[in-house]
């Protein structure tokens, strides 16, 4: 728990001087976005350990939802956050509803077919711009007073964003709730031998991390004034088991480096663009998917808890180890 605070700590210090050192404001926000949406996703599959491929509906819907109230309606900042968690968690509800009985690889293929009907619906629904999708969605006013168009205004707001989801998170998971989740996790006839109503705990679990994604669905429309096709597609929820995978599943870290790992990768690679070996050459902006997913693979060998997952690991041995030799 301490390295978890100090942790939060540095990201909010590095995250503070990062806009000054060179970095893009843009780029930044787009990765916090994505941290958000993959701390909603480790919240839910890291501590009750469900695979859920249908958190790209949540996010997806609530870009959509979010970004066509504050595009019409000139709604403040912080309301169309609201209605994008709205419309996450009333998804989640129905998802849980159908999906939550059951386990395994049943569990993953009824949210997978749930996110497409979803999906198909934002292809078909008039709102959504189809696959042009919702273009120039304002930014709007924080509390009606804070301008938000401004690249650093949004910045530190949306940083503040992250670092209350990272808190909110820690909180539950450290919490009584918390505890019941990884009970779940680790043995689920046993947490039912105790007396737990397992299907209500994981359904409420399942609706405050389908809200959250659809917050940071939200968030991310208005940091890009876009929400599209590619939002909803199941392919989104891949890259957020990719990057909670990377990072370390279970961890309070793991999704924000793994959301960050991937989006430099994909930006530094589609920017490459030709390599030369001799007569061979390779368009690597045309293979990012190829090359983050041999990238994957490597680091999944290597590192089977993630990277924060193999750093806590290897604390916790260096920590013992210091104990067992005070002692004797």
């Amino acid at each position: 728990m301490r390295t978890t605070w100090i942790f939060l700590a540095l990201i909010a210090v590095v995250g503070a001087i990062a806009p000054f050192s060179g970095l893009y404001p843009l780029f930044l926000m787009k990765c916090m976005a994505l941290a958000i949406f993959a701390i909603a996703f480790n919240f839910f599959t890291g501590y009750v350990g469900l695979l859920s491929i249908g958190h790209a509906a949540f996010y997806g819907m609530g870009a959509y939802f979010g970004g066509y109230a504050v595009k019409n309606y000139g709604i403040t900042t912080e309301m169309a956050l609201l209605i994008g968690m709205a419309t996450g968690a009333v998804l989640g509800l129905l998802f849980g509803l159908l999906a939550i009985r059951r386990r395994g690889i049943y569990f993953a293929m009824i949210t997978l077919a749930l996110a497409q009907m979803v999906y198909f619906f934002c292809v078909q629904a008039p709102f959504t711009g189809a696959e042009d999708g919702l273009q120039q969605i304002p930014r709007g006013k924080l509390f009606g007073l804070i301008d938000l168009s401004d690249d650093l205004s949004m910045y530190y707001f949306t940083l503040a964003l992250l670092l209350l989801a990272l808190l909110v998170a820690q909180y539950l998971v450290s919490a009584p709730f918390g505890q019941v989740l990884k009970a779940i996790r680790d043995n689920e006839p046993r947490a039912v031998s105790l007396g737990y109503d397992v299907q209500r705990y994981k359904l409420i679990a399942f609706v405050l991390s389908a809200a959250l994604a659809g917050g940071a669905g939200s968030l991310k429309a208005m940091i890009l004034s876009l929400a599209g096709l590619p939002d909803a597609h199941w392919t989104n929820s891949g890259a957020v088991i990719l990057m909670c995978l990377l990072g370390g599943l279970g961890t309070a870290l793991g999704p924000v480096v793994g959301a960050v790992m991937v989006v430099l990768l994909e930006t530094e690679l589609a920017g490459v663009g030709v390599v030369e070996i001799g007569t061979f050459r390779l368009d690597l902006s045309t293979k990012v998917p190829i090359v983050i997913g041999f990238i994957f693979m490597v680091t999944v060998l290597l590192f089977r808890k993630g990277i924060v997952g193999e750093i806590q690991a290897a604390l916790e041995n260096f920590r013992r180890r210091r104990l067992e030799k005070s002692a004797t």
